[in-house]
């Protein structure tokens, strides 16, 4: 019997090295997406669904937590509060921290993880080269699993997996192509869904990324700064 790991797939750079890392390591994948109400929620639907054609994943769920969008506070969910400019230096959270948004998704993966019999939760978060958000650190992560322990039936054990969450972004491009992904098929840009903006934190991030493993990002931008 196949061991299933639940992994969370934003269709980003992250969550697409986390799959693959996990992959690797013998899970079956059963991938997990979230529609939040993000400015750019349909494009990254559409990633995660090839991400999942492209490495033939059939256990699939998609949930519609459009209340994080009614709660708000976030630049990526309300539409009047405007999505702040590539900032690498900035200290303090920025305007597209969701609140609180990881542990809903790890609440929600537990409970697929359990009625699947799944003994582990993937997810693509990154406490270094990151924006700083609060809900990626590790030591979240590691008192979720206490959470899932407390929570979940006596027979039911559930591993946080966070394969990058300690990676710089140079080196969860290096392990990407170590592993062979499909980076083409990733989006990462928080404000446009036709080409990325290249200005947005997460733009930056992925760019200085690519730039400093000195390769080319496949994915198409109306600008490209240099960053690294």
């Amino acid at each position: 019997m196949s061991k299933i790991a639940v992994v969370a797939l934003s269709g980003g750079m992250d969550s697409l090295v986390t799959l693959a890392a996990i992959r690797a390591e013998g899970y079956e994948i059963a991938a997990l997406h979230f529609n939040y109400g993000q400015r750019t929620e349909q494009r990254e639907l559409e990633a995660f669904t090839s991400i999942c054609d492209y490495y033939s994943v059939t256990k699939r769920l998609v949930v519609d937590v459009t209340y994080l969008a009614a709660i708000g506070s976030s630049s990526l969910t309300d539409r009047s509060i405007e999505v702040e400019q590539a900032n690498l230096h900035r200290s303090g959270i920025p305007s597209s921290y969701v609140p609180f948004r990881n542990a809903n998704i790890i609440a929600i993966a537990t409970s697929w993880a359990e009625a699947l019999g799944a003994t582990a939760i993937g997810i693509g978060a990154v406490e270094e080269d990151s924006s700083g958000y609060p809900d990626c650190r590790l030591e979240f992560f590691r008192a979720f699993e206490r959470v899932i322990e407390l929570g979940t039936k006596p027979d039911t054990h559930i591993t946080i997996l966070t394969p990058v969450i300690h990676y710089r972004k140079v080196e969860i491009v290096q392990r990407g192509f170590g592993l062979g992904v499909p980076f083409e098929l990733s989006w990462s840009c928080y404000v446009r869904s036709d080409v990325a903006c290249g200005m947005c934190d997460s733009c930056a991030l992925r760019l200085r990324g690519f730039q400093m493993a000195g390769v080319e990002d496949p994915i198409p931008y109306a600008v490209k700064p240099h960053y690294a």
